[in-house]
């Protein structure tokens, strides 16, 4: 699958700027409203960017790789957890912080290894029940991958559709941890053992297992070397749905709220693909994740939040909503010096 994604046009940036710094207060004053302003206004090519009816979408499969151990959650709380997010009073974290922001929450199955309930409004998508174990060999197949990337995209589409121009995104995969580690590790040269981390819970016995797990499975890939083979070789199914999801949403125009460990590995795996894509991501927050700080310095991003965060869903990504939301705030309804009949003192 092929997207056509272009980097904003940067000559609306100085009208953009000159804009900003126009607003009743020193210049800078705003810090980071101003950037995240900035951005938007060149997303969205306009002087007067609008955040339009947030979604949330969640991903969810399951990982072959689970069956060695490295994650102290079963896999069955992944299906678990969707049934959660799905229950008529969905009381899950990615919930309540919906409720809370007023985004729209979409759940898709991309490779659950369950017979959901097709009564909950679940997004059926699903490419099989869980990737392959890629100690063995790849996670999934060409064809899978392709799927998975036109699913996401798909999904995108259909919020486009329904008027959103915002859209965070969030996983629910017992074991995504581990893929997202060897991601990080292949895309930005840093050693795997420091890209990874406790996921749900390791001990140090565990994470010292998980590494070793880790270790072996790239010691025994053999494939081409290309981001899109590595892509697929270590990658779940949620996870490469996001990366099509994201690309989507770039060659869209749309804002990309982006949220943990493995959401922003799914950034870095995307922008490997189509490097412009990081034009539109806004990074939510740095997450407790081992390697999380560590994958956003290797991509230039600054996280707007540092709550000690790592459930993933999209919570952190919707927890930033507001600083987003201000930023535009800002840009729209601040006057200006002349406007407001104030002395410009710089």
């Amino acid at each position: 699958m092929e997207f056509h994604i272009s980097r904003p046009n940067p000559a609306l940036r100085p009208a953009l700027q000159e804009k900003i710094d126009n607003l009743t207060k020193p210049k800078g004053s705003l810090g980071r409203l101003e950037t995240l302003a900035l951005q938007i206004g060149l997303i969205q090519q306009t002087l007067s960017p609008a955040l339009r009816h947030p979604q949330n979408i969640v991903f969810a499969g399951d990982h072959g790789i689970v069956e060695e151990g490295v994650s102290i959650a079963p896999k069955e709380v992944t299906w678990q957890q969707v049934c959660h997010f799905t229950h008529p009073h969905g009381t899950g974290g990615v919930n309540f912080l919906c409720r809370q922001h007023g985004f729209t929450l979409k759940v898709v199955d991309a490779g659950v290894d369950f017979d959901l309930p097709r009564d909950r409004g679940i997004i059926d998508l699903k490419v099989a029940r869980g990737t392959r174990n890629f100690l063995h060999g790849p996670a999934m197949t060409p064809e899978q991958m392709e799927q998975c990337l036109a699913g996401g995209a798909q999904v995108v589409r259909q919020c486009f559709e329904e008027g959103s121009n915002v859209l965070s995104f969030g996983e629910m995969g017992i074991g995504n941890t581990s893929p997202s580690s060897i991601w990080m590790s292949y895309f930005t040269g840093i050693p795997l053992a420091e890209c990874v981390g406790a996921g749900s819970g390791l001990d140090k016995a565990g994470v010292r297992h998980k590494l070793d797990v880790l270790s072996r499975s790239v010691a025994n890939y053999s494939g081409d070397g290309s981001p899109r083979d590595i892509i697929r070789w270590f990658g779940g199914f949620e996870m490469v749905m996001a990366v099509g999801a994201m690309l989507q949403a770039a060659e869209l125009g749309m804002v990309i709220l982006v949220d943990g460990f493995i959401m922003t590995s799914c950034m870095l795996a995307a922008s490997r693909l189509y490097p412009s894509v990081l034009d539109y991501a806004v990074f939510g927050h740095c997450g407790d994740e081992s390697g999380h700080r560590k994958l956003l310095d290797a991509l230039g991003a600054e996280p707007l939040l540092s709550l000690g965060l790592r459930l993933g869903e999209g919570t952190g990504a919707i927890c930033a909503w507001p600083i987003v939301d201000s930023a535009v705030r800002m840009i729209n309804q601040m006057d200006t010096f002349s406007g407001a009949d104030i002395t410009k003192y710089f």
